[in-house]
């Protein structure tokens, strides 16, 4: 998103109580990729790349779409349009309304390609045919993520913008009847109060507006009643002119019709086999965490929506807590729904492996196409500060992953070593009273010692002495095997949230303060205790009465804290419900007085409750069913029916009480929590109604 855009936008909705000025919205449309490129489709049909994270090029930073006859253009319209994705793929269909046609098209992102394929219906009353339409297609490139300084070359039936390394192009497969260029928005257009309505027509006074610039308006012919327009992103070095072009062409005679565009966008998900419960869930969730993914198996958080951090600090990165709890989840999804992503699990290790830093920790913050550092605020241990300026739970988070990997035969090269060097890390950053030093949380707002936190070293060590067996400490750090260090460091931990709890309000704090006071209020990321405490159980595959490691009385703990957690988080209204974040949450509330619904919390409560029952049902503890049965109601609500979850099938960050969604959209990480829930309720499911046979 470039300066000029998010000007425009900010004289459109600055002073909204439920849109925050100056930013590129994805609460509506589709996007379309998987397989390189992020391509948002608006519900008008605009085109913008979210893609750079992922790739490094900054491709259309906006667009837009239309109908032309002998000149006359129709502009599409989103309240004349209908929005759908092709069967479990991420192929777009947008079907467009206009008074002299109907123009069904279809968008799909291939590699480092974008085809855009309209097909055109006259009205019968237009006494038109569909040859004599043309599509129009406005398009604003900013290669090298530069919107001035910019060039054009133009062909019979394409047209290159550049800056320096990245080139940028707009081809079809009909030819162009014609080329058109202008110039960004002039500073007295931004300066101006009034919103800018693009494109402009032609200025004939200004001879380089056709040349030097990023805006091109061009008209594709209709031939048989079909149009097709690319777009390519390349690097001028590695992918010369002509191989763009020839590429392009290649993809317009190979992907000429519906059926060939389907068929290339089911290679860029995972198939799902028809027996997975809740499959369109399913089928959803694998889709986004395609989507937001580059190659190396590494994910941004959500698209980009404030790149230029005007209210939030940005979302195009790669946090390694969200990234390694969503490998987890699909680790888990893998192995209960038999969904076969292998290859999913060892590109996430071989990153991790690749990204760890020299003291065994993880950085705040990467850029997900080459795991280089990118922009963060939570980099005390690259820096020469305190550990309060750096997020501990997410190297936790990741031992708990590349742990649970070696365990399901995950194999990659240096992954013992990572592991051995993250085990010397975490204890680093244990207290000598078994609990996390003070370091910022998990929602990255404050400082302390948090129970969350304390629940990921819980649930890392838990899971290292259980996979971790064979492990070798070169440097002898640990005294011992560090799957046995592992143990004995959990068992510590697990004494030490004794300190975090609150007698009185039967559950556990939210964290101990710099200043040694237990905050008392209720935060929906200790719900993390659940599948830490699962985590712990297990270590010993049972003790000697079969009952795991977890105590009745910690046990009883978990289920008061749980419950009152998910009670006291839990937010209805006439359009909305679910779980806000913690007690106090101020952001990006605009006019609302109250907390907003987050659809992470909300799953969450959801997955807790799930772990919970299946901690309770090891136990032949009757209170497993109501907690499983809460856990399905929590999923409901963050379910395709559900009221969090947009017809896209996109899970937002956050609603207003209204409805509204917000923030970024969608977002992995809820995704990934309510995939692993269907895995995990299913598992449940499928025990209660199969019990053991009874001894004869």
């Amino acid at each position: 998103m470039q300066l000029r855009d998010a000007l425009d936008d900010y004289k459109r909705h600055a002073g909204h109580g439920r849109l925050f000025a100056g930013e590129r919205r994805t609460v509506e449309g589709r996007f379309t990729g998987g397989d390189g490129r992020l391509v948002h489709v608006a519900p008008d049909g605009g085109l913008r790349d979210f893609g750079y994270p992922l790739t490094g090029k900054s491709g259309l930073t906006r667009s837009r779409f239309g109908l032309a006859v002998d000149g006359d253009v129709t502009w599409f319209e989103a309240d004349r349009s209908r929005q759908r994705y092709v069967d479990d793929t991420p192929l777009v269909e947008t079907v467009h309304e206009t008074d002299r046609a109907t123009v069904r098209r279809y968008d799909l992102a291939v590699d480092d390609a974008h085809l855009t394929r309209a097909v055109v219906e006259p009205a019968s009353d237009a006494d038109l045919d569909a040859d004599d339409f043309a599509l129009v297609a406005y398009a604003a490139f900013a290669p090298d993520g530069r919107d001035e300084r910019v060039g054009q070359l133009r062909y019979d039936d394409a047209v290159e913008v550049y800056h320096a390394d990245e080139h940028d192009f707009l081809a079809s497969a009909t030819g162009l009847d014609d080329l058109r260029g202008q110039l960004p928005p002039t500073f007295p257009e931004v300066l101006d109060d009034a919103p800018m309505d693009l494109p402009r027509d032609r200025d004939a006074a200004r001879y380089d507006e056709e040349r030097l610039s990023g805006e091109v308006v061009v008209e594709a012919p209709f031939e048989d009643g079909a149009a097709t327009l690319g777009t390519l992103l390349s690097d001028g070095l590695e992918t010369p002119r002509e191989a763009a072009r020839s590429r392009l062409d290649a993809l317009f005679a190979e992907l000429d019709s519906r059926e060939a565009l389907t068929a290339a966008a089911a290679d860029t998900t995972p198939a799902v086999p028809a027996s997975v419960p809740e499959r369109g869930s399913v089928v959803a969730d694998l889709r986004v965490l395609s989507l937001l993914s580059a190659e190396t198996g590494l994910r941004i958080a959500g698209p980009d929506f404030d790149p230029h951090y005007q209210h939030s600090g940005g979302y195009g990165y790669t946090w390694f807590r969200d990234d390694a709890e969503i490998s987890t989840f699909l680790l888990e999804s893998d192995d209960r729904l038999g969904l076969e992503l292998d290859d999913w699990h060892v590109r996430s290790a071989e990153m991790y492996v690749e990204t760890q830093r020299p003291d065994g920790s993880w950085p705040h913050r990467v850029w997900p196409r080459n795991g280089a550092l990118a922009p963060g605020w939570a980099n005390a241990r690259i820096e020469d500060g305190p550990d309060v300026d750096y997020q501990a739970d997410q190297t936790g988070s990741v031992i708990a992953f590349l742990a649970r990997a070696r365990g399901a035969g995950v194999e990659v090269d240096g992954l013992d070593a990572t592991l051995v060097d993250a085990l010397a890390s975490l204890d680093s950053t244990l207290a000598d009273d078994g609990r996390p030093v003070a370091c910022q949380n998990a929602w990255e707002d404050s400082v302390g010692r948090f129970t969350h936190t304390t629940a990921t070293f819980l649930e890392a060590y838990g899971a290292l002495a259980r996979h971790g067996r064979g492990l070798e400490d070169d440097a002898d750090r640990f005294g011992d095997d560090p799957a046995v260090h592992a143990r004995d460091r959990a068992r510590e931990v697990y004494d030490a949230l004794d300190d975090l709890w609150l007698p009185d309000r039967g559950r556990y704090a939210l964290r101990e303060t710099v200043h040694g006071d237990l905050d008392d209020r209720l935060d929906s990321a200790t719900l993390a205790l659940a599948s830490a405490h699962r985590a712990y159980d297990a270590i010993e595959d049972g003790e000697a009465d079969g009952r795991g490691a977890v105590d009745d009385e910690r046990l009883d703990r978990l289920v008061s804290h749980v419950e009152r957690v998910v009670d006291g988080l839990t937010r209805e209204t006439d359009e909305i419900s679910g779980l806000f974040r913690y007690e106090g949450d101020g952001w990006r509330r605009g006019d609302q007085p109250v907390e907003k619904v987050w659809t992470v919390s909300t799953a969450w409560g959801a997955h807790a409750c799930g772990e919970l029952a299946a901690l309770l049902d090891a136990r032949d503890d009757p209170r497993a069913e109501r907690f499983a049965e809460r856990a399905r109601e929590l999923l409901g609500l963050v379910s395709p029916d559900g009221p969090l979850c947009e017809p896209t099938g996109y899970l937002p960050e956050q609603f207003f009480d209204d409805g509204t969604p917000d923030s970024a959209t969608p977002l992995g990480w809820p995704h990934a929590i309510r995939l692993a829930t269907v895995g995990l309720l299913d598992a449940h499911d499928t025990l209660a109604a199969d019990p053991a046979p009874a001894d004869d």
